[in-house]
């Protein structure tokens, strides 16, 4: 495990340091559990696939003319969420033990206040 990457399973997560906060990479989250689970769902029933999808972009393209408040993006929040449970454990990403305090200690550590590029270039000069 690096010091970038507090969280090292079941999915590693790496936390980078950003000028406006932090960026936490979950690449490995979604490469195994999401796009494996669409790709076995492809594999076994690539028609519903399909027309699962392409519903949702329908209701999508509803939705985005019905506005907020349409049946459209409510049907669409509802399938969506369906999906997120299915191909990717609704979302959640399980962080376990010590690496919980490891990825609390890195996100603090890039939280602390620290000072802009050009303070530290007049602190060299």
């Amino acid at each position: 495990m690096s010091d970038s990457t507090p969280v090292d399973g079941p999915y590693p997560i790496k936390v980078t340091a950003t000028p406006s906060g932090a960026e936490l990479d979950v690449s490995a989250f979604l490469f195994k559990a999401v796009f494996t689970e669409l790709i076995t769902k492809a594999d076994d029933d690539p028609e519903g696939l399909v027309d699962e999808l392409r519903d949702m972009a329908e209701l999508l393209r509803s939705a985005a003319h019905g506005g907020r408040d349409s049946h459209a993006r409510h049907e669409f929040d509802e399938r969506m969420n369906g999906m997120l449970a299915e191909y990717a454990n609704d979302g959640l990403i399980p962080v376990y033990g010590e690496q919980v305090g490891r990825l609390r200690d890195k996100l603090a550590e890039i939280a602390a206040p620290r000072p802009v590029p050009s303070q530290q270039a007049r602190r060299a000069s």
